[in-house]
């Protein structure tokens, strides 16, 4: 069957049989609802990513934000003013220690939004006083911690999902269906993008601790170090010992959805990593450009570059190669050139003057100008065939809760966490933490090759490097971490 350049289009609510608006999702002036009908979240990590976790519990009828946990003190006020603002009643705590948080039995989740070194302890330690977890990517800062994860999640039963939230785009869901379906043929390459621009830190000496900061808290895991601005809020995501990089930080939200189209739930055999850090004399470690290279027992290959220089720009950007043709994904627009039919031949050319648009072909016509410079990237010129599948929202049947969710700008993704949290179906979560746990090993891992400098081989069943003393080094913090912070031998 020839494919249309227009494969879906958007459907009436009647269509949508089955589906009720029912109850607003948006919690604000709605009705009083017993304490016992909420789902109350502790959301630790209060500065950056931790004001969305804050915004989507509230917003979400079902759940209510009943404490705040960080480390400095003054982000409190803030923090409370922006629930009560969205309409959610003051938290009833608000703690520097998140181990305070873990015998109240009123708390049903922990939301961990904390620099990424915390991960790992937080979820073991909610996973076992009971909680169920929603955590931000990456998973943990090791490897070996990320196993622990899933291994606390599953041996005291626990909802943990990781906040690769990408894999809740409905966009992005469609595209992947249709490249496991066979849009583009068997695909033996992915490749990622993760391109944001990024400024110099400079240099920074030493100083006081600042007046509502606890800094034993704030380096929990990691080593101890004197108080220095540069290694404080933001700015710790350019330290080795408590980052993994841009490469793992922002790179893993295009890889989880590359291995998600390839099919690939396994860990690689082989990695390579090159890169560097150019463009200023400043404190910081990692690099600002890596090109990561991920071989599998199959044959086929991944592939991640991150650039914090100045850069065409591609947040997330994903392009798939197979056998049939290629395909594209840049946020919620999705494009697909076919050129082979099932035997081989190539198909008539696509390289005509297009149609009139319809006015509902316009948006995804006009986000052809954007969408080439990515697809320049892997090689081809500019002077593109039309898209075989071009798939926008606006392309997609009308879904009423999804409507609704986007109306009261609630993430999918967490309320996708509730709704498992409800049912306890741990096969319903988007990213449950063994996925996640795949896809963070494979960010890490880009980032133990670069700092090895070398070709890395890695047992996917052992999750051992091959007779590699130094890159095994690499998979745990010595003794887990500074104490009493430290991961535990046994979860």
């Amino acid at each position: 069957m020839k494919l249309k350049r227009r494969v879906f289009i958007k459907e009436s609510m009647l269509a949508s049989a089955g589906v009720a608006l029912g109850a607003p999702a948006y919690i604000r002036n709605y009705v009083q609802q017993k304490p016992s009908d909420l789902i109350n979240v502790a959301v630790c990590g209060i500065n950056g990513r931790g004001k969305s976790h804050s915004a989507n519990f509230t917003k979400i009828k079902d759940t209510r934000v009943v404490a705040l946990c960080d480390p400095v003190d003054y982000l409190f006020p803030g923090a409370i003013k922006a629930i009560e603002d969205l309409g959610g009643p003051k938290p009833l705590k608000m703690v520097a220690d998140y181990r305070k948080l873990l015998d109240d039995k009123n708390i049903d989740v922990v939301a961990i939004a904390t620099p990424d070194y915390w991960h790992a302890l937080m979820t073991i330690h909610a996973c076992q006083a009971g909680k169920d977890v929603y955590v931000e990517k990456p998973g943990s800062h090791t490897i070996d911690e990320s196993r622990k994860m899933v291994q606390a999640a599953r041996k005291y039963n626990r909802l943990v999902q990781l906040g690769t939230q990408h894999r809740s785009n409905r966009v992005s869901r469609k595209a992947i269906e249709l490249i496991q379906q066979g849009l583009i043929g068997d695909v033996y390459m992915g490749r990622g993008y993760e391109f944001k621009r990024r400024y110099t830190i400079g240099r920074e000496p030493d100083g006081p601790v600042p007046d509502g900061v606890n800094w034993d808290l704030f380096r929990g895991p990691a080593p101890m170090i004197p108080f220095n601005k540069n290694h404080f809020l933001y700015n710790w995501h350019w330290y080795w010992d408590t980052s993994t990089s841009e490469l793992s930080a922002n790179g893993i939200h295009p890889m989880d959805r590359v291995r998600q189209g390839m099919n690939i739930d396994e860990h690689p055999m082989r990695i390579s990593c090159s890169g560097g850090f150019y463009g200023w004399d400043s404190d910081q470690e990692v690099p600002n450009f890596q090109i990561a290279v991920y071989e599998y027992a199959s044959g086929k290959i991944m592939e991640l570059e991150i650039r914090s220089l100045p850069n065409p720009g591609g947040s997330g950007d994903i392009e798939w190669y197979g056998v049939k043709g290629w395909a594209y994904l840049r946020g919620s627009t999705f494009q697909a050139w076919v050129t082979d039919d099932d035997t081989g031949h190539r198909l008539p050319s696509a390289n005509t003057s297009p149609a009139p648009a319809s006015q509902g072909e316009t948006s995804a016509r006009s986000t052809q100008g954007q969408l080439s410079a990515g697809v320049i990237r892997g090689g081809f010129s500019r002077d593109l065939p039309q898209p075989t599948v071009t798939i926008t929202s606006a392309d997609l049947p009308f879904d009423a809760r999804a409507d609704e969710l986007s109306k009261a700008g609630i993430d999918p993704h967490f309320m996708n966490f509730i709704d498992c949290v409800k049912s306890r179906k741990r096969e319903d979560l988007n990213s449950d933490v063994e996925t996640g746990h795949i896809s963070t090993v494979q960010a890490l891992l880009g980032c133990i090759a670069y700092r090895t400098g070398r070709k890395l081989m890695f047992d996917g069943k052992t999750e051992r490097f091959v007779d590699d003393d130094e890159a095994n080094s690499y998979l745990a913090r010595p003794r887990g971490g500074r104490k009493p912070y430290n991961i535990p031998d046994m979860v």
